[in-house]
């Protein structure tokens, strides 16, 4: 599984306030999500927001800001170890990265879901990715789900602000028609505000024409694993 932790040497230092690198490193994802839904969370969710390119980026925000920390988390953080399995042996271009007690789907222009040209109408290949996406959301369905479109920086900052709107908001009415709960669904948009890449590169600004999910548990996935299902 990708990981979001690219700098091991400085998640090391923010979590020495938990416990020891060499058993960061060496624990799965689960206990890592035990760790990072500790005390010192707040400091974790900045190194990890650095270490992904933008420490404001809010979909980490919001999954770190979600954690509930101990033993409960480390029961939420094992429901999203299949979670995580199965989207990865679904959807095969997206990129899926385990934060914590909760996941980070990201999807550029070139791995998965695709627009048209300058539009928020999705491509063929887009809605087949998405109907992968909806059928393990509606198998998993005691999480919740935050939908947020980005742009590159090419373009007026009004237009690209209202294409990541409107892209967003095509992903949530696709998963929703689709039979994803829409309470479950929450949408966000930030246009180029937020580039995870270099926009002075083409590379980087594909990578930055992007949708991201952040998979976070629901009341009810909470409650059981309070419970100890």
């Amino acid at each position: 599984m990708k990981k979001v932790i690219k700098k091991i040497a400085l998640l090391c230092l923010g979590l020495v306030l938990i416990t020891g690198c060499d058993a960061i490193q060496n624990s799965n994802s689960t206990q890592k999500g035990t760790a990072i839904g500790a005390s010192s969370g707040a400091v974790i969710g900045g190194i990890i927001g650095n270490n992904v390119g933008d420490k404001n980026n809010s979909v980490i925000g919001a999954i770190i800001g979600a954690a509930i920390g101990g033993a409960v988390g480390n029961r939420i953080g094992n429901k999203m170890d299949r979670q995580a399995e199965a989207i990865e042996a679904s959807v095969p271009g997206a990129e899926v990265t385990r934060i914590g007690e909760g996941i980070n789907v990201t999807f550029d222009e070139n791995s998965g879901v695709q627009f048209e040209i300058n539009k928020a109408e999705l491509t063929s290949e887009g809605k087949a990715t998405l109907d992968k996406m909806a059928e393990v959301f509606v198998e998993y369905d005691d999480t919740n789900i935050l939908v947020e479109g980005h742009t590159d920086s090419s373009g007026r900052d009004d237009y690209n602000m209202t294409l990541s709107q409107k892209r967003a908001q095509s992903v949530t009415d696709y998963l929703i028609s689709h039979g994803v709960a829409s309470s479950r669904l929450k949408t966000k948009w930030y246009g180029e505000t937020q580039p995870k890449y270099d926009n002075a590169t083409e590379e980087g600004r594909v990578k930055n024409r992007r949708v991201e999910l952040g998979i976070v548990a629901s009341e009810e996935m909470i409650e059981e694993a309070k419970e100890g299902n």
